[in-house]
């Protein structure tokens, strides 16, 4: 290794290196190999990498991050939901266990495996030939999630899937993805919720469209918003609903649950005044989780 002569610029990384070429930002000599492409003439890496780190993320309409990918996120809940219908068509279909803990009910019951029965927790566990089923009010709370994600009949599976892919990819590209998931997790959640108060005590809700619902009570909103032609949209949520009451075991409380809480959530998220816009919509999905939450505690207390 030969050491420049004294006076001679060398490279600020490569000590050994002669140059007489500077970075254009910070001016500090870089050789060759430090040389990066820029709008006019060479910086070094650091510049380079400073520089990338200020440039401002290009954003949604309502302050998300756009997403290189709209249907990504949706797909990922499809593939959850696909993974979920699996599992319980191997593990006994109607009769899995899975169901039995994943699926929302509002009181636990007792089960022999092909049957349920009404009985305490205390006599169900004592019993050798069956096994107690919680419910919300039990202290079975994740049941208002994982229910979101069950389903037992193809058919039910596919439609939900199918109007999430038409759906979802259109909201996360206005959305963006973490306001996306958020809306389709809090509009389940809130259908859900109606479930848990309007439903029989010891029925069994699952599906997803809770959330589904969700989505097209947000879509509404947000065409109202960008004012776009929404006919067409009511057309189809009018539809679903006539489907809701003519088709029977078809949960209307959780129709109308997440179509309700979707519409909300969807109107926090767009209206929210631009130059605060991020504050408001946390503060405002938080103000409705609280209260979903609330509402499941006050209901609890009546079970219980």
């Amino acid at each position: 290794m030969t050491t420049p002569p004294v006076g001679v610029p060398t490279c600020y990384r490569h000590s050994d290196r002669e140059t007489w070429i500077r970075c254009q930002r910070c001016e500090r000599p870089i050789c060759p190999d430090c040389m990066r492409d820029a709008a006019v003439g060479f910086q070094c890496p650091d510049c380079i990498a400073e520089g990338r780190a200020s440039v401002r993320q290009a954003k949604t309409a309502y302050g998300g991050q756009i997403s290189a990918n709209p249907g990504l996120t949706s797909l990922v809940l499809i593939g959850i939901n696909a993974v979920v219908w699996i599992a319980i068509m191997a593990t006994g279909e109607r009769t899995s266990r899975l169901v039995d803990y994943l699926a929302l009910r509002a009181r636990g019951l007792c089960s022999d495996g092909e049957g349920y029965a009404i009985a305490t927790q205390q006599a169900c566990e004592a019993a050798t030939s069956t096994y107690w089923v919680p419910g919300v009010s039990d202290g079975g709370l994740w049941e208002l999630l994982t229910s979101l994600f069950v389903h037992v009949q193809p058919l039910h599976l596919g439609f939900n899937m199918l109007a999430l892919w038409v759906l979802g990819p259109q909201l996360e590209s206005v959305l963006g993805r973490a306001r996306y998931l958020a809306l389709y997790l809090l509009a389940g959640l809130a259908g859900s919720v109606a479930v848990y108060w309007l439903s029989a005590e010891f029925g069994t809700t699952l599906g997803a469209s809770g959330s589904v619902f969700g989505l097209m009570g947000a879509l509404v909103v947000v065409g109202i918003k960008l004012g776009g032609n929404v006919q067409g949209l009511l057309f189809w949520i009018g539809l679903n609903l006539v489907i809701t009451f003519a088709v029977p075991n078809v949960s209307w409380q959780g129709h109308f649950g997440g179509l309700l809480g979707g519409a909300a959530i969807a109107a926090v998220l767009v209206y929210a005044p631009r130059e605060r816009r991020t504050a408001v919509q946390v503060a405002g999905l938080g103000a409705i989780t609280v209260l979903l939450l609330a509402a499941v505690a006050l209901r609890t207390l009546t079970l219980t």
